[in-house]
């Protein structure tokens, strides 16, 4: 338990001093890390069904996390955009969820991937982090 705590610390630290940009990659990264665990999963012979479960919940979580988020004054229609979009993916999650059926994540975690890399991209272009990017998403709260 005790090297636990380091890492525990390191990784509190990380995100504490992560730009906003960074939050958000943070962000999509767990959410993808998530759905592939619960896809993994689901390919096994008898999958722990509890782990699934909780893998996509996380999943959800996060997404909530970037709907509330969004900056609708200032994102304008992307912000509407992501927003109508992160309702699908929950949507989605729940289904798969239900049904435990990994085909339902798929599109899901690509599309999530494909978001990352945008984000990235965006976020590498404006330089240290989100502040000032216009229709960026705030994720202070």
């Amino acid at each position: 338990m005790s090297n636990l705590n380091p890492l525990n610390a390191y990784r509190e630290t990380n995100i504490k001093t992560a730009s906003q940009g960074k939050l958000v990659i943070m962000l999509y990264e767990e959410a993808v890390r998530q759905m592939q665990i619960a896809i993994k999963e689901l390919s096994v012979k008898t999958p722990k069904l509890d782990a699934v479960s909780n893998s996509i919940i996380k999943a959800q979580d996060i997404i909530t996390e970037l709907m509330v988020s969004l900056d609708f004054e200032r994102g304008g229609e992307i912000a509407k955009n992501l927003y109508s979009l992160y309702i699908f993916f929950n949507q989605q999650l729940m289904q798969a969820n239900v049904q435990k059926n990994p085909e339902l994540i798929s599109p899901i975690l690509d599309m999530m991937q494909d978001l990352k890399e945008a984000w990235a991209q965006v976020f590498q272009k404006a330089g240290s982090g989100a502040a000032g990017i216009p229709g960026g998403i705030n994720i202070a709260g």
